[in-house]
């Protein structure tokens, strides 16, 4: 069984269907009012494919064209990295990363990319990683785990620069307790970083 295939089984375990469940729900709300979203790393595009079900038109990139053969047809789907992504300007209402900015080579590019998608007042949604968490603790030791490939733990670095080009609000969210997930904040522990940003007029610094 290859890389994709692995992560697709991981992700149909009950553990990880709660946490998507979650995360839609989050998703979904905080889009309100938007109709084109672009996903940024969306892999398989689980989440995507529940966002399409509840009326938003959704575009998943992904540098893995393996990983994208299992997204649903209902998620429009295009193979580039994030700091080569292939659209105009103005062609969002929103963009969003759900634990995949942090993963990239170039984090910063990347995120410039997404702000010049973006019409104005368009929304940026990031679901970063953790550090402090023990959730994160744990699974970063283990080899087995995509979370040991991560690349980028400045959670800082990262909001510093989103604020550059938006308005942003941030907040601890989710918790994984052995196989017992909830939607709270969490605090410090919780596994989740949002940072929700509304597109300035100024442009970001380069």
């Amino acid at each position: 069984m290859d890389t994709e295939s692995k992560y697709v089984a991981s992700c149909r375990k009950e553990l990880w269907q709660e946490v998507f469940r979650i995360e839609l729900a989050y998703l979904a709300r905080h889009l309100q009012g938007c109709r084109d979203v672009l996903s940024v790393g969306c892999g398989p595009a689980i989440i995507e494919g529940g966002l399409a079900e509840r009326g938003f038109r959704v575009t998943g990139l992904d540098i893995s064209r393996e990983a994208l053969k299992y997204a649903p047809d209902t998620v429009h789907t295009v193979v580039a990295r994030a700091e080569d992504m292939p659209f105009p300007a103005d062609s969002f209402d929103a963009v969003i990363s759900v634990v995949s900015l942090q993963f990239m080579d170039d984090w910063r590019l990347a995120l410039e990319k997404m702000r010049w998608v973006l019409r104005p007042c368009g929304r940026i949604i990031l679901l970063l990683l953790n550090p402090d968490s023990d959730f994160f603790r744990r699974k970063s030791r283990d080899p087995d785990s995509y979370i040991s490939k991560i690349r980028h733990v400045d959670l800082t670095a990262i909001e510093e620069v989103v604020a550059q080009g938006f308005s942003v609000v941030t907040e601890y969210f989710l918790r994984i307790d052995g196989q017992t997930v909830s939607a709270e904040s969490g605090g410090r522990d919780a596994v989740l970083y949002i940072i929700r940003g509304t597109k300035r007029e100024t442009a970001p610094s380069r």
